[in-house]
């Protein structure tokens, strides 16, 4: 039951969940912000980057904390044990056994969430609509800028394609390093 709580926000549509912060937290005259700490301070204008990050964190946490979890449920018994019996603490367990076998898994969760942010539109658009200045932009949304704000079509489409590409190439680059570490890790057992 409290793990299914705790992964709603990842549940929740990422344009529902960008109005929902927008309307509910960061609103300058009814957002629960203003209310707990008082004051009017209008929290998209003043401070954009940060209350878009904020979002994605807030959606984005219960995936990153399921493959921690993958991680930890994964770990040997015995290995735990082992050290236990040869008189290592917890924090050398954490530091000698537990963080080299999470290495992966948070490889994993860094490319899923770097690949995410490049690709996040939805929270910038109905956040800030990209303002003020470049504060909140990425290049998605200058794509989206340059394409129907601009009415440059041809270069909007030649940028995303560019995108996808080097989306691929990082991608395929690091899944590779990540399968690669996979079988040494399964040569060693």
């Amino acid at each position: 039951m409290v793990r299914t709580l705790i992964i709603t926000p990842f549940l929740i549509l990422p344009a529902a969940g960008a109005l929902i912060w927008k309307t509910t937290m960061f609103d300058p005259v009814y957002g629960l912000l203003n209310f707990v700490f008082g004051g009017n301070t209008d929290w998209l204008s003043q401070f954009p980057l940060a209350s878009v990050m904020t979002q994605i964190v807030w959606q984005w946490t219960p995936f990153m904390m399921l493959l921690i979890l993958a991680g930890l449920q994964s770990q040997s018994k015995e290995v735990l044990e082992a050290a236990q019996v040869d008189g290592a603490g917890p924090w050398r367990t954490f530091a000698s056994i537990t963080l080299p076998q999470l290495s992966r898994y948070l490889q994993l969760a860094a490319l899923l969430g770097a690949i995410y942010i490049v690709n996040s539109f939805d929270a910038i658009f109905l956040m800030t609509q990209g303002g003020p200045g470049t504060a909140s932009t990425n290049l998605p949304f200058y794509i989206y800028q340059r394409a129907f704000q601009g009415f440059d079509i041809g270069q909007s489409s030649a940028m995303g394609v560019i995108v996808v590409i080097m989306t691929l190439v990082v991608a395929t680059f690091a899944l590779r390093l990540m399968f690669r570490a996979f079988s040494v890790n399964e040569g060693v057992k």
